[in-house]
C-alpha cells in the first residue's frame, strides 16, 4: 500500500535558497567593499536605513509610513555625517532614535539602543574601510562570514547542547565553537600576507564572539517582539537585520579595539 504522506523536513531544506541569496549579497557587498569611497558609503547608508525600517516594523508593524520616514531620515543623516569629519556630527546619530521614541508608546529603550547601535556600526564600517583599507575590512567581513558558515554546518551536522536556548533556540555550542575555530583560521590566513602577527588570531576569535553576540542580541529582540524574522526581504535569510546582525556586533567591537590596541601592521 502506498501513501502520499509528505517526507519529513530535512535539516538542509533551506540550503539552496540560502546559498543563492548569499551569493547575491556577496556580489553586491564585494563590489561596494572593493570600490570603497562613496560607493561603499551608499551601500552602508542603504543597509542601515533598511535595518532601521525593519526595527520599527518589528515594534510597530501597523505604522509602515512612519517607519519609511525614519529610514529616509537615517539615510539623510548618515549621508550628511559621513561627509563631515567634525566629531560633533556624531550627535546627529541621536536624531533618529530621539524622534523614533517620541512616536512610540512601548519599547522606547529598545528602539533607542538598537537604532543608535545600527547607525554607529554603519559609520564604523565606512571609517574602517577608509582608515585601514580594503585588506582589513575584508578580514573583518571574512571573520563574520566564516563564523556564520562554520557555525551553520557544525550546528546542523552535530547539534548538541544549546548555547542560549531562552534567547536563540537554534544556536548550539557546537556551532558556536566551530565559528571561533573558523575565525581563528581566517586570522591565521591573514598572518601569511600581512604584518599583523599571531595576535590577529586571538582578535579574530574575539571578533567572532562579538559577531555572535550581535546575532544573539537580534534574536532576543525578535523573541521579545514575537516575530520570526525582521522582514521577508531576503529569501532564506529574512531581512537585512537578520543577515547583518553579526556584522553590526563585529563593527561595534572593532570600534572599541581600534581605539585601545596597537597591532603591528594594522595600527588598531
Amino acid at each position: 500500500m502506498t501513501t502520499n504522506a509528505p517526507l519529513p523536513p530535512s535539516n538542509w531544506d533551506d540550503l539552496t535558497v540560502r546559498v543563492a541569496s548569499s551569493a547575491g549579497m556577496v556580489i553586491v557587498g564585494a563590489a561596494g567593499v572593493i570600490m570603497g569611497g562613496v560607493w561603499f558609503q551608499m551601500l552602508v547608508v542603504f543597509v542601515s536605513a533598511v535595518m532601521i525600517w525593519e526595527l520599527w516594523m518589528m515594534i510597530r508593524d501597523d505604522e509602515p509610513t512612519k517607519g519609511m520616514l525614519l529610514a529616509a531620515l537615517v539615510a539623510s543623516v548618515m549621508s550628511g555625517q559621513l561627509g563631515h569629519e567634525s566629531p560633533w556630527a556624531l550627535l546627529l546619530f541621536l536624531v533618529v532614535p530621539l524622534i523614533g521614541v517620541t512616536q512610540l508608546k512601548t519599547e522606547i529603550k529598545t528602539f533607542f539602543i538598537f537604532a543608535l547601535g545600527i547607525q554607529i556600526a554603519g559609520w564604523g564600517l565606512v571609517h574602517f574601510r577608509d582608515d585601514f583599507g580594503f585588506t582589513w575590512l575584508l578580514w573583518l567581513m571574512s571573520v563574520v562570514i566564516v563564523t556564520d558558515i562554520f557555525g551553520y554546518f557544525a550546528g546542523k551536522s552535530f547539534g548538541g547542547p544549546k548555547f542560549w536556548p531562552k534567547v536563540s533556540p537554534k544556536k548550539t555550542w557546537s556551532g558556536t565553537i566551530a565559528g571561533w575555530l573558523g575565525a581563528a583560521l581566517v586570522g591565521y590566513v591573514f598572518t601569511l600576507f600581512t604584518n599583523a602577527g599571531l595576535v590577529i588570531i586571538l582578535i579574530s576569535m574575539a571578533l567572532s564572539f562579538a559577531g555572535q553576540m550581535g546575532d544573539i542580541a537580534e534574536s532576543a529582540l525578535k523573541r521579545r517582539m514575537g516575530v520570526k524574522d525582521s522582514s521577508t526581504l531576503i529569501p532564506g535569510h529574512g531581512g537585512l537585520f537578520d543577515r547583518f546582525d553579526a556584522l553590526l556586533g563585529a563593527a561595534l567591537f572593532m570600534l572599541l579595539v581600534a581605539d585601545i590596541f596597537n597591532v603591528p601592521g594594522v595600527a588598531f
